[in-house]
């Protein structure tokens, strides 16, 4: 599973064109003639996508995420400029990191649904690996909380590094979005 992970980090990133070289990784023939088209969607993965009713939960659950993240965004700065509201601010990240934990499961969900893996499909894979950094900055906040290793100014510049993380993660996803309307065949344009 890591060496997978690993291949896969490395294969998009590498662009030396021989098989064998520096890194000692190895592309299998096989393999290489399987590597996907310069589209987002194959057409089976486009039908799919419009088939799941995943693709709608996430068209839902984005924007709201987006929104209390505003929300929660204003919270934290208000405490961090005020030194009042740290309860409100608190609150609002754990919604936040709720509204994070569910729109990365059901994306897990949705992507497997599409790309048959809930995870690092070719076509997400850097923005699955960003969304773990995401996670994992919101994860620290939450442990810090509970365990009080900080203090209340600490805990919500960790939640502001989370945000920030978020920030540039939805911004790789709404970037995908684009490429995909772009890439969509005349008959689908409205559709993501």
């Amino acid at each position: 599973m890591l060496t997978r992970i690993f291949e896969r980090v490395f294969g998009t990133v590498d662009c030396c064109p021989w098989v064998g070289h520096a890194y000692g990784l190895r592309v299998e023939p096989a393999r290489a003639k399987q590597a996907r088209p310069p589209y987002l969607y194959s057409p089976a993965e486009r039908r799919r996508r419009d088939a799941t009713p995943w693709t709608m939960v996430q068209g839902i659950l984005a924007p709201i995420q987006f929104l209390v993240f505003l929300v929660s965004l204003g919270f934290v700065l208000h405490y961090l400029i005020s030194g009042q509201g740290f309860a409100a601010a608190t609150i609002s990240v754990l919604v936040k990191t709720a509204f994070l934990i569910t729109i990365m499961v059901t994306g897990a969900i949705w992507e497997n649904e599409v790309f048959g893996q809930y995870l690092f499909a070719p076509a997400f894979f850097w923005e699955d690996v960003f969304s773990f950094a995401v996670i994992a900055l919101h994860s620290i906040y939450v442990v810090v909380l509970l365990t009080g290793a900080a203090n209340a100014h600490a805990q919500m510049m960790i939640a502001l590094a989370a945000y920030t993380a978020y920030v540039i993660n939805a911004t790789q996803f709404v970037m995908k979005l684009r490429t995909a309307r772009r890439q969509a065949p005349a008959s689908n344009q409205v559709m993501g």
